[in-house]
């Protein structure tokens, strides 16, 4: 998985840096050669992301480490679970618990938070969608665990897509050009598999939009009633996005006006990472 994604072994080596793990004070105090096994447990219901990343952060620090996975990513797991066993020299896998940890909190918490979205609309139209809103240099990682939560990415990057926001449409304004001009020169500019999003206050907005032919409309913190009108003045030629003010307890009504897509920026940007705990026993204890 981790060939994947450019750059994720030089984050896990900046972590390991940031905490100084080779110079870790207290482990060095154990015998260079004592042995032992870890378990990492979930202390919490959830959806488990990050495994081979974890295992990346123990193997950088000590190849010799062993580890065994319990659960897949994607994968449901409940309080008390096991979820990986980690066995090496003991001095290396505690140099190797806390980012470890970091990084598999982290991602479950999200898998978990976008699984609960994804639950609260399943049977509408719409499919749960991700934002940029994401931990700066964890983009890949952000928008893997939304996947393994069973939501789909919107734009990697700022250049996986045009969107036309509400600053590009006032800026565009005040040289007289409309969202008519922003979607030709885009669709004339753009390669051919690029889509063209429009983000929409108004259902004025709406109409130009989809008159001017993009992709994409944007339904960008609207009412209920509001949002329906817009859904019903796209079918059919426009695909439809909802977006703002999006949370777990209003999503089922947003996906139920029938759009086919509903971003929430929360599931990234106020992730509260799973609880996950690493129980370490030397080799030999209790015999």
């Amino acid at each position: 998985m981790l060939h994947q994604w450019h750059g994720t072994i030089d984050l896990i080596r900046r972590a390991l840096a940031e905490d100084e793990a080779a110079a870790d004070a207290t482990s060095g105090l154990l015998p260079a050669g004592m042995r032992g096994t870890a378990i990492m447990l979930a202390k919490q219901n959830g959806v488990i992301a990050g495994v081979e990343v974890g295992l990346a952060v123990f193997r950088e620090v000590d190849l010799d480490v062993a580890w065994f996975a319990s659960l897949d990513d994607g994968t449901r797991v409940e309080a008390g679970q096991h979820i990986v066993t980690i066995k090496g020299r003991l001095a290396s896998i505690l140099r190797a618990e806390r980012t470890a940890l970091n990084f598999v909190q982290r991602m479950s918490g999200i898998a978990t938070a976008t699984r609960a979205y994804v639950d609260e609309i399943a049977g509408t139209n719409a499919a749960l969608i991700d934002t940029r809103k994401t931990l700066p240099g964890l983009r890949l990682l952000d928008k893997y665990s939304v996947r393994m939560g069973g939501g789909r990415n919107h734009r990697m990057s700022l250049a996986d897509g045009v969107l036309i926001k509400d600053n590009h449409i006032a800026a565009a304004a005040t040289i007289r050009e409309t969202i008519a001009d922003l979607v030709a020169r885009a669709r004339a500019t753009a390669p051919h598999t690029v889509r063209i999003e429009v983000e929409c206050d108004t259902l004025e907005q709406v109409r130009q939009s989809v008159e001017a032919d993009a992709d994409i409309v944007m339904l960008d913190n609207m009412s209920i009633e509001i949002m329906r009108e817009a859904v019903s003045m796209c079918a059919g030629r426009v695909l439809t996005e909802a977006s703002g003010g999006v949370t777990l307890a209003a999503v089922r009504t947003i996906a139920e006006t029938g759009v086919d897509f509903v971003s929430a920026g929360a599931i990234t940007h106020s992730v509260q990472a799973l609880d996950i705990s690493l129980d370490v026993t030397p080799d030999g204890a209790g015999a």
